[in-house]
C-alpha cells in the first residue's frame, strides 16, 4: 500500500489537528472507516454532528481495535496514559503515530507500552493556527507544509513509506530527524516565538490599567500578531513548556543574550548594529516567503473587516 489509503483509520482526539485531518481524509477518501474517540463527552458529539467519521467511542481502547493506523493528537503531556490505553488492543501489523510539538518526550512516553508487531512512528506535522477544537479545524490545513518523521532505528521501511504516503496524500512535505535536533529547531523555530508571544501579551495586560486601557485601543499590526500566538491552547503549550524544557531553556538563554546585544545597542545609538539586525533579520522573512511557508500580501485586518461590510 502505498497511496496513502487505510481501510480503518482512529484518531484519538479531535481538535484542530484531528479534525482537520478527518475533513481531509473525508475529501480525499483515504479511509473506509474512521474511528474518533476523545475524553470529552461534549467533544465526541460535536465531532459526530460535524460528521467527522464514521464510528464515534468514548474508549481510545475500543477505537483502535482492527484500526490499521492510529493517530494520537492529545497534548504531549497526555501521550503516555493514551499508550496504556490503547496498547492492549492495538491490531498486529497497525501503525501509530502523533502529532505532538516535541518528540523526545513523546518517545519516551509511547514506545515502552506499543507492543511487538505494531509500528509506532513519532511524527509532526508542522501545521496550525491559534483556535482549538473540532470546529477549528479544516481540510487543506496540511497542503505544502512539512510533516516530520523521527522514526526509532528499528522502525519498518515498508511502515514508514505507508505513513510518508499518507501524509503526501494530505499535501504535506515530508522529511526525518533525529528527536533531539527536531526539538531543538522546534524549540527556536516555534516554541520559543509563542512563549515570548505570551510573555509580551501578558506585560501588556499588566500594563493595562497604567496606559487607560489603550495597549488595546490602538493596537497595532506587531502585537496582533503576538496576541494571535498567545491565543493557541494553553494546555498544549504548558505541555510543550514542561516536555521540551532542556532545549526550550537553551533557547531562551541564546535569545536573552541576543536581546541583551541589541539593548546595549539601543541604549548607546548603535545605528549601524541596528541598521546590520534589522537588515538580516528581513532577508529571513523573504526567504519564508519564497519558500512558500507564508505570503507577501498585506492584509492587518482589513480582508476580515471588508467581509463584514
Amino acid at each position: 500500500m502505498t497511496d496513502g489509503h487505510f481501510d480503518r483509520i482512529a484518531l484519538i482526539g479531535i481538535g484542530l489537528i484531528g479534525s482537520s485531518i478527518a475533513r481531509d481524509l473525508k475529501e480525499l477518501g483515504l479511509a473506509k472507516e474512521v474511528v474518533i474517540s476523545t475524553r470529552s463527552a461534549d467533544t465526541l458529539r460535536r465531532a459526530e454532528e460535524l460528521g467527522l467519521g464514521t464510528h464515534y467511542v468514548a474508549s481510545a481502547a475500543d477505537a483502535v481495535k482492527d484500526a490499521d493506523l492510529v493517530i494520537v493528537s492529545v497534548p504531549v503531556g497526555a501521550s503516555e496514559e493514551v499508550a496504556k490505553q490503547i496498547a492492549s488492543t492495538l491490531k498486529p501489523g497497525a501503525i501509530v503515530t502523533d502529532v505532538g510539538s516535541t518528540k523526545a518526550s513523546v518517545i519516551a512516553q509511547m514506545a515502552p507500552h506499543i507492543p511487538p508487531g505494531v509500528h509506532f512512528i513519532p511524527g509532526h506535522p508542522l501545521a496550525g493556527t491559534e483556535k482549538s477544537g473540532p470546529d477549528a479545524g479544516f481540510a487543506g490545513l496540511f497542503r505544502e507544509r512539512w510533516c516530520i518523521f523521527t522514526p526509532l532505528p528499528d522502525t519498518a521501511p515498508h511502515a514508514l513509506a505507508k505513513l510518508k504516503a499518507f501524509w503526501t496524500a494530505l499535501g504535506s512535505r515530508i522529511d526525518e530527524m533525529d528527536p533531539e535536533h527536531h526539538d531543538k529547531v522546534l524549540a527556536i523555530v516555534s516554541h520559543l516565538p509563542h512563549i515570548i508571544a505570551y510573555n509580551i501579551v501578558g506585560t501588556a495586560d499588566d500594563l493595562e490599567t497604567v496606559t487607560e486601557s489603550e495597549v488595546i485601543k490602538y493596537s497595532a499590526s506587531g502585537f496582533r500578531d503576538f496576541t494571535r500566538l498567545a491565543a493557541s491552547d494553553p494546555t498544549m503549550w504548558r505541555d510543550v513548556c514542561l516536555h521540551n524544557r532542556d532545549a526550550i531553556l537553551e533557547m531562551l538563554a541564546r535569545f536573552s543574550e541576543d536581546l541583551a546585544y541589541l539593548q546595549r545597542a539601543i541604549r548607546w545609538g548603535e545605528g549601524d548594529k541596528l541598521f546590520e539586525l534589522f537588515t538580516r533579520t528581513r532577508a529571513v522573512r523573504r526567504s519564508i516567503i519564497e519558500a512558500g511557508q507564508d505570503v507577501d500580501a498585506p492584509d492587518f485586518g482589513r480582508h476580515a473587516l471588508d467581509a463584514k461590510k
